[in-house]
């Protein structure tokens, strides 16, 4: 948490960009695992615990612009808490050190909102995610629960989009520290991984380091033979000799913030001729968006320079033919990564992602539908402060690859004959966080090994 200053801040700025009604801001609930007693481990929703820092569940915010009020709705502690869960402080003093003085009980919540409706009052929310707080919504709003997402807020969404967007110096601080238990956490796996075991024990490494530091994991982890899967979670794989181990996998602060991070790792100790030939292609499309970020470029032209890296290497090496240009221009590229080149980072993993990619990732503008493309979740002008990921990946997919062959597609452009050289390769990606600065960018936390000689020295400490 940070100082009561912080939060009042943050509200003032949202009322500032909002000017009128109210604002309601849910936090989450406990979500059942089997029973309503066992439940998964908790995690606030992060548009609340920026406004309000509260981390404990069933709490619900509310900004009264108009009346220049702010309240948290939410139930005090029982001596049943305190028997089952310890002695707390009272919500009422946690209340106050974010500076929120009104306090009251979930149950008249519901009278509080039906008062708004009587005076014809603007309510804003954002778009909702868990179904639990849908339904208790439909019933303050009188409505379905399935029109509960028809009627958000544009205003209070790009609001909390552009405002969030910007990180400050403290945030700044908080993400450095999860992206460097995220950097522990690739380097303790690159130190012990061994041919012959299996990928859920290296997971295990993984997650071991960001527990071991107080840390969650900012999404569930991807460690996989079979990287040219995008999102694998499978962890059932025996690792072999000759076999590349992807491992995109993060940690997350107690606080909430976020790293993210992902490497490929020759399980041999080092890369073949062929893998550390793509490799060192893969990382002059790291280098490419590294070189061209800065305020006032869109993100979207660092990943189309970084595909027309990607598409001159393939044609460098006979597998692609013709104008590394048109190549990008038709998506021909997609064939190889099929996803795009990053995503704004913060409280969330992907920052706000219910909120939507084209207020957050694109200020409101149209995303393109072309394969590839339509994947890349940000897009828009980038400013001081964006703190974002930068993940170009190689990959050859066998499925995709026998699809587009049967079908014919972009003959003209790829040799086949070729690529079916590759047709077992698997996938590689590599993964890093960034803040765009004044006059540039810097890349988050300790130095990371990058280039396959700094892999495959830290490899050497596994035998």
């Amino acid at each position: 948490m940070f100082t009561k200053e912080t939060y009042i801040e943050r509200r003032k700025v949202l009322k500032e960009n909002v000017k009128n009604g109210v604002i309601l801001i849910c936090g989450n609930d406990l979500s059942p695992m089997n029973c309503e007693d066992n439940a998964y481990p908790f995690m606030q929703d992060s548009t609340f615990l920026y406004y309000f820092g509260l981390n404990r569940e069933n709490l619900f915010g509310v900004i009264d612009i108009d009346n220049d009020k702010e309240y948290i709705f939410g139930n005090e502690i029982t001596m049943d808490d305190i028997i089952w869960m310890g002695p707390q402080i009272t919500l009422q003093k946690q209340c106050e050190s974010v500076g929120i003085k009104n306090l009251s009980s979930i149950n008249e919540l519901e009278n509080f909102i039906l008062s708004l409706k009587n005076e014809k009052r603007t309510l804003h929310y954002i778009p909702q995610y868990r179904h639990s707080i849908m339904i208790k919504m439909s019933e303050w709003l009188k409505t379905s629960p399935k029109e509960i997402n028809n009627h958000v807020s544009r205003e209070l969404c790009f609001a909390v989009a552009n405002q969030r967007n910007i990180k400050t110096e403290e945030e700044i601080t908080e993400l450095e520290k999860a992206v460097n238990v995220t950097r522990a956490m690739h380097l303790a796996a690159m130190e012990k991984i061994k041919p012959g075991m299996m990928e859920y024990e290296v997971a295990a490494i993984l997650e071991n380091v960001a527990k071991s530091q107080n840390c969650g994991l900012s999404f569930p982890t991807i460690c996989s033979i079979n990287g040219q899967t995008l999102h694998n979670h499978y962890h059932g794989n025996k690792i072999k000799d000759g076999d590349l181990l992807l491992i995109d996998a993060g940690a997350r602060l107690e606080n909430g913030y976020c790293g993210d991070m992902t490497t490929t790792h020759p399980v041999s100790g080092k890369f073949t001729e062929k893998q550390k030939d793509i490799y060192n292609l893969l990382i002059s499309m790291f280098d490419k968006a590294e070189e061209l970020i800065k305020p006032g470029i869109t993100y979207m032209a660092v990943h189309l320079a970084v595909c027309k890296v990607l598409a001159e290497g393939m044609i460098s090496r006979g597998i692609l033919k013709g104008n590394a240009d048109e190549i990008v221009e038709k998506g021909v590229h997609a064939l190889f990564m099929p996803h795009g080149l990053g995503h704004m980072m913060g409280l969330d993993v992907h920052d706000m992602e219910n909120i939507g990619e084209p207020i957050v990732g694109y200020n409101g503008a149209e995303k393109s539908r072309q394969f590839g493309l339509s994947s890349l979740r940000l897009g828009r002008t980038l400013e001081t402060g964006f703190v974002f990921t930068v993940e170009p990946g190689i990959y050859f997919i066998p499925e995709l690859i026998e699809k587009w062959k049967s079908e014919n597609k972009f003959i003209e452009y790829i040799n086949y004959d070729e690529l079916e050289k590759y047709i077992d390769f698997g996938g590689m990606r590599y993964e890093g966080d960034y803040l765009v600065t004044e006059t540039g960018n810097r890349r988050l936390g300790d130095s990371m090994p990058k280039y396959p000689d700094e892999i495959e020295k830290v490899r050497a400490k596994a035998f």
